[in-house]
């Protein structure tokens, strides 16, 4: 028979981040929802899962188990029970949209608070049956963040997904051509080729000064959007989208010169600062509020098809991404609402140098060589708890995309787990940017926070118009 330790000496180790995201400190897990036209055939789950989900990668076949010494993990292939993983809720039927609606957000807040057992694989896939003002039936991936950032879990996702209307012809991203500052979240990709090396330097050393300050106890003001609680991550979080056109967008971009990660950048800043007004009248307008845009740092170019993003996939399976801390705009400084988009433009532009991820990173690993994994995690939390949100956004396909033949209307993530007030996701599909806004239950107004937003993004439309 084998012994323990020969066995464990085979299996792939866990990568230091996501040991960080796994731990007794942080539990980070990636919820992704599709929004199916037509109800879903269940009798496809079971192949679908075995035949489609799992061969992705090994990770969703795999449980972490400690090393010989206890000091460090390793993924250990299992026999996955996918019954084990498939939830049906069940709730009164014939009920009206409305009803449902409520339901599924209820749904979704009590799944996003729970935690994965840890002797089975780290994901679930969750059925909400029933039609809600948005789907025939929504179909609620969730995976924990050990298994892989959210490029990698998206990438998943939608190879599983086949063009809706014909699925011979590949699924497709917008064209970035001679826009990389859209392709890694709200910041550009921080490899480029950066002349101003002083000034890269300089933001470098900014930017990770003050990430360690926000990881050593520099806390945001206690705000609207910050309650600043201990264990603020364990309160139940209620999820709100709202729906942009990037037609729209587009139209601004243009006629301001500048990209639509700093529309959306400054549309959240301005919705933002708002809401936080409206919450607590002019207090709010000059208090100190950090968001942690966080980026994608792998050296892919942009992709243009699924088959793209893939194959990159493949290459750097895993949590390869970074944040950084970026001061949100005071409104007593800013007067009209493009100054806010304006100043968001000015901020990605400042930051597009900055290499601090790479140093936190650094940091992380010399926490956890002289005082193990658990520091690390500390920090990571710590980091996000003494910030107010954080921020992140992926791009989507331009086509309608299908789950064997089950067209999907739409599609939306976000992060949960994280211990902060508000965390903010966008993703683009077929035109619209949906926007997710993860909101500390009974400490933020989610339908007034939503309202603030939309009425932001109208603000900004109606200047330029």
């Amino acid at each position: 028979m084998e012994s323990r330790e020969e066995g464990l000496l085979l299996l792939e180790p866990v990568s230091p981040t996501a040991q960080y995201m796994n731990s007794s400190v942080l539990s980070l897990a990636i919820l992704a929802v599709l929004e199916l036209q037509v109800p879903f055939n269940h009798s496809l789950t079971l192949p679908l899962l075995k035949q489609l989900f799992l061969p992705i990668n090994p990770r969703f076949s795999s449980i972490m188990v400690e090393d010989v010494d206890g000091k460090n993990k390793l993924w250990k292939r299992v026999e996955v029970k996918l019954e084990d993983h498939i939830h049906v809720p069940v709730f009164p039927s014939e009920m009206s949209l409305e009803s449902y609606d409520n339901y599924l957000d209820e749904y979704i807040t009590k799944i996003a608070a729970e935690t994965f057992p840890q002797c089975r694989p780290l994901w679930e896939v969750h059925f909400f049956k029933y039609p809600t003002s948005q789907a025939a039936e929504h179909i609620i991936f969730k995976i924990h963040h050990a298994i892989g950032d959210g490029y990698s879990l998206m990438g998943a996702l939608l190879s599983c997904l086949q063009n809706a209307h014909n699925p011979s012809l590949p699924i497709t991203f917008p064209s970035l051509k001679g826009s990389n500052s859209e392709t890694g979240g709200l910041l550009p990709r921080v490899f480029e080729f950066v002349p101003e090396v002083l000034s890269s330097v300089f933001y470098t050393a900014w930017d990770f000064s003050s990430s360690i300050f926000k990881g050593s106890g520099v806390e945001d003001d206690r705000t609207p959007i910050r309650s600043g609680i201990d264990g603020v991550e364990f309160r139940p979080m209620s999820v709100s989208t709202l729906t942009l056109s990037i037609e729209e967008m587009k139209l601004i971009k243009n006629k301001l010169g500048v990209t639509i990660n700093d529309v959306l950048a400054g549309t959240i800043f301005l919705g933002t600062r708002m809401y936080m007004q409206e919450m607590n009248n002019e207090k709010s307008s000059n208090q100190n509020c950090t968001a942690l845009v966080l980026l994608n740092t792998r050296l892919a170019e942009s992709y243009k098809s699924v088959q793209e993003m893939l194959v990159e996939m493949n290459k750097s399976w895993g949590n390869q991404f970074g944040f950084l801390p970026v001061s949100v705009p005071k409104s007593n400084e800013l007067s009209k609402p493009l100054d806010f988009v304006w100043e968001a433009h000015n901020i990605i532009k400042r930051h597009r140098s900055s290499s601090a991820w790479y140093l936190t990173s650094r940091l992380w690993d010399i926490l956890k060589k002289l005082r193990g994994p658990e520091a690390g995690a500390r920090h990571i939390h710590s980091t996000l708890k003494n910030s107010s949100m954080a921020i992140t956004n992926m791009i989507g396909p331009i086509e309608q995309m299908a789950l064997a033949n089950h067209p999907i209307e739409g599609i939306y993530f976000m992060v949960v787990g994280s211990p902060q007030s508000l965390i903010i996701s966008a993703m683009s599909y077929m035109g619209k940017l949906r926007i997710v806004l993860g909101a500390e239950k009974g400490y933020i107004n989610s339908n007034k926070l939503k309202a603030c937003m939309k009425d932001a993004f109208q603000m900004i439309t109606d200047t330029v118009n």
